[in-house]
């Protein structure tokens, strides 16, 4: 009988041991206590506790946590702003005394989880009030920065602190949506416009250029060709008063009369017209009064010429 006691009070010590084993998984903190008070915590691994007396009050998880947000706000020219973003939040540390704000602040982590979602929402729409729809999408940035800014001394006092916020998606009502697009639209078609305009303007200005240049070129191509015309035609006359002047030095000395020279420079004269007038119509005057007229005007020319020479 002293035997099968001593068996029994073996089994139950054993029963006892073994029920004092505690397992906390990597990853989490057990908080224990003692007939209801905080008594201490076991990080991960093997652990011992009082069998009966102390119990696992709460595992509180030290690792990264996210949960998705959904909610309205408003702008402050009344515009319906939705928001749909991603929160990120972690425990601040694995101090004790963190440990034991964060298992004994809230009751559940249903409303622990329900005051963070209260408070980024809060803050979101306060800071949507005070701007305009037009100017929300550009202010991404500036949102996520005013909630951290908001709400991180609060997440502090209950032991967490705010890892990230990510606004995934930034949408209006239909009929803004709407309108912003014909904004949109009317902004690059005015563009669009603006574009060809400048275009055509410099496609016009280019023309007018090129056609100036064109014209200025060929302007300055008519000038020096009138110029070597003007010379050939300089030229011509000196040859042929060169000519004439030999010619009317040879027959004096000759003593024959100039007048031939004359008549043959007037039936010369007629033969060009003839040949090269491409079909113009040259009146002169072929009777023996007209070409005696004639005559007389390039004698006196000619006698104004020697005359000048001898000057």
């Amino acid at each position: 009988m002293a035997f099968l006691a001593q068996f029994w009070w073996l089994l139950l010590l054993l029963l006892l041991l073994f029920t004092g084993l505690v397992t906390v998984n990597q990853g989490t903190i057990a908080v224990i206590t003692l007939f209801g008070k905080y008594r201490r915590i076991l990080r991960p691994g093997l652990n011992f506790k009082i069998p009966v007396i102390e119990q696992v009050y709460k595992t509180v998880s030290i690792q990264n946590r996210s949960v998705e947000l959904e909610f309205q706000a408003v702008t402050v020219d009344q515009a319906n702003v939705y928001f749909k973003s991603m929160l990120l939040y972690s425990v601040i540390n694995q101090e004790e005394e963190t440990i034991k704000n964060v298992a004994f602040k809230f009751i559940s982590d249903k409303d622990l989880m329900q005051a963070l979602i209260r408070t980024v929402e809060g803050s979101i729409r306060a800071f949507v009030a005070t701007k305009k729809q037009a100017e929300i999408l550009l202010l991404r940035r500036e949102i996520v920065e005013f909630v951290k800014e908001q709400i991180d001394h609060s997440l502090e006092e209950w032991g967490y602190h705010l890892q990230d916020l990510q606004i995934n998606d930034i949408t209006f009502d239909q009929q803004i949506m709407e309108s912003m697009s014909r904004v949109v639209a009317s902004n690059n078609l005015k563009a669009a416009a603006e574009n060809e305009g400048q275009a055509l303007l410099i496609t016009k200005t280019k023309g007018a250029e090129a056609e100036g240049n064109a014209i200025k070129i060929a302007a300055e191509a008519e000038r020096e060709a009138a110029r070597l015309r003007g010379q050939g035609v300089a030229l011509f006359r000196e040859e042929v008063a060169k000519g004439m002047s030999q010619a009317a030095e040879q027959m004096k000395q000759a003593n024959l009369d100039t007048n031939v020279i004359l008549f043959s420079m007037w039936t010369e004269a007629v033969k060009n017209f003839a040949e090269f007038g491409k079909g113009n119509i040259i009146f002169l005057d072929g009777s023996p009064d007209g070409m005696q007229n004639n005559m007389r005007q390039i004698m006196a020319m000619m006698q104004m010429k020697d005359q000048q020479k001898r000057d």
